[in-house]
């Protein structure tokens, strides 16, 4: 009897429900991962920082008699903006090397000056006017005279700027020797900010 009891027991619990789970397989959800960051474009338009950088272009000298004379010209450039906002005012430090024969009364050897620059921030386009001391050094002396002109900036990305600037310059008495000089300068430049 027993063992009648003990086989009854057994099949009693095979037929019992499992309620813990189920037979069927457990149905998985996944997850999707969030999307992944797209990478906006550079919109430009901070120009506060330093930057340093490369210029090439064309010195042209008109001195007094036939002390006149045009060419190449290259220097380097560093400076520091601030931006307001849409206004942005800065001060820069330039060097040109030259070598521009004055008709044979002297050669202009360099150009340094020291510039005052404000200008309209246009996004990713800064157009400005720099004005300030320059100073010339020929093989008759140097001079310390003004300048004045307009540039413009553009940003390709948040480091790498290009643009141009047209700069006019007065000179008088170079080295003492009586040549006034009025010079006319046209450059590209790039620019790397920090």
């Amino acid at each position: 009897m027993k063992r009648v009891l003990s086989v009854l027991a057994l099949a009693g619990l095979a037929h019992t429900p499992a309620f813990a789970g189920s037979i069927e397989e457990p149905v998985v959800e996944t997850i999707a991962p969030p999307p992944a960051p797209v990478a906006q474009p550079y919109q430009g338009g901070e120009w506060t920082g330093f930057y340093g950088g490369l210029q090439l272009g064309r010195l042209d000298v008109d001195g007094t008699g036939a002390a006149d004379g045009d060419d190449l010209s290259y220097g380097v450039h560093a400076g520091y903006d601030y931006d307001f906002g849409r206004f942005v005012l800065g001060g820069e430090v330039d060097y040109d090397f030259a070598d521009v024969d004055l008709g044979g009364a002297a050669t202009v050897d360099s150009v340094a000056r020291l510039k005052l620059r404000a200008g309209y921030d246009l996004g990713r386009t800064l157009v400005y006017a720099t004005a300030g001391m320059a100073r010339v050094d020929t093989t008759i002396g140097a001079d310390n005279g003004e300048f004045a002109g307009l540039g413009v900036a553009y940003q390709f990305n948040e480091r790498i700027t290009v643009g141009g600037e047209v700069l006019t310059h007065s000179f008088d008495d170079i080295g003492g020797s009586g040549v006034d000089a009025d010079a006319t300068s046209i450059s590209i430049r790039s620019s790397f900010r920090f």
